[in-house]
């Protein structure tokens, strides 16, 4: 009766000590917890700040193009151009067709210099009557500033404003 009494004192005690120390570890998690949210609060934060900042950089970067000119889109609008998308696409593809002469683009407004022809790398509708792009011979570069026109069969003209071919870099 003896050893009885005594297994069942050390079952217990067995037990009061997997109780406490489960009772200890669980309060101990349940602390960290709330200051790891914390430190995920202020993480989510810093980024949704980060997100705002970049998206108003974004804006600001495309104040100047035909998808957020809204005035723009409505001249475009009147004159029977439904999908301003496209429409974006197929200027910018009829500008970048003329890449194929031999002699480069001639809306670069320079010569071809040496063996490689300036070739027009980059275009971004600023509205419904502007255009900027950058070019290159692999050497030198540049950039453009275009007017186009939509004719009433739907062709496109362009029309140079203003180029300038930057100095080529000392080394």
């Amino acid at each position: 009766m003896k050893k009885s009494l005594f297994l069942y004192l050390f079952i217990i005690a067995a037990l009061m000590n997997v109780f406490t120390y489960k009772y200890f570890t669980s309060k101990e998690n349940s602390t960290l917890k709330p200051e790891i949210q914390v430190e995920n609060s202020s993480n989510s934060k810093t980024l949704s700040d980060s997100i705002s900042k970049l998206t108003d950089k974004l804006y600001d970067a495309n104040a100047f193009s035909l998808e957020n000119n809204d005035r723009a889109q409505n001249y475009l609008t009147e004159n029977k151009v439904t999908n301003i998308a496209a429409f974006d696409e197929k200027v910018k593809q009829a500008l970048l067709a003329y890449n194929d002469n031999e002699a480069g683009n001639k809306f670069t407004d320079q010569p071809k210099m040496g063996e490689q022809k300036f070739i027009i790398n980059k275009v971004k509708l600023l509205n419904h009557r502007w255009i900027i792009a950058n070019y290159s011979n692999g050497e030198l570069w540049g950039e453009v500033l275009l007017k186009y026109f939509i004719d009433d069969k739907d062709g496109i003209s362009f029309e140079i404003m203003n180029s300038y071919l930057y100095p080529a870099a000392l080394n």
